[in-house]
């Protein structure tokens, strides 16, 4: 039987995967934020277990998978665990279509530090491309949520 720890471990590392499979560069700019939706879940579901160290943890990793600037998606990562962990209990209260809508206004929260500090750092300009992935994840969340419940029920996550 698979322990909770190596549950959400491995359920994070096939989120890393996801984000970093190879798509035409015409599909990649509509990719969900895989990770960020995962630790999003587990925030909810478990907020003693996945915290923003976690976060900050996948967020360095994915920086440097994706070879950005290091702690760039650390920081916004750690940003929105922190407001998914402090408001969870009334966000475990909605229904999956609300939870969509908050999950929508994160990932703009994450997008737009992603941005904002990459701009600071380096010589990027605001394209609104850039924001697809919020709409993504929004619609992806209503299908990631309940396979995330299945899969923590089935291993008994706690």
């Amino acid at each position: 039987m698979m322990r909770g720890r190596q549950v959400i471990f491995i359920t994070l590392l096939v989120a890393l995967i996801l984000e970093m499979m190879p798509m035409s560069s015409t599909v990649s700019s509509f990719r969900p934020d895989w990770v960020l939706l995962v630790l999003c879940y587990w925030t909810l579901a478990l907020p003693t277990r996945v915290n923003v160290g976690i976060a900050c943890l996948c967020g360095v990793i994915l920086d440097v998978l994706l070879g950005t600037v290091m702690g760039v998606h650390g920081l916004a990562m750690s940003l929105v665990v922190f407001v998914m962990a402090s408001n969870y209990q009334r966000f475990r209260n909605y229904s999956v279509w609300q939870q969509a809508f908050i999950v929508g206004v994160v990932s703009a929260l994450y997008q737009l530090v992603v941005f904002w500090t990459q701009h600071l750092l380096t010589d990027i300009y605001f394209l609104y491309s850039y924001l697809w992935p919020v709409v993504f994840n929004m619609v992806f969340w209503i299908w990631v949520f309940p396979l995330m419940r299945r899969i923590r029920r089935h291993y008994r996550v706690k």
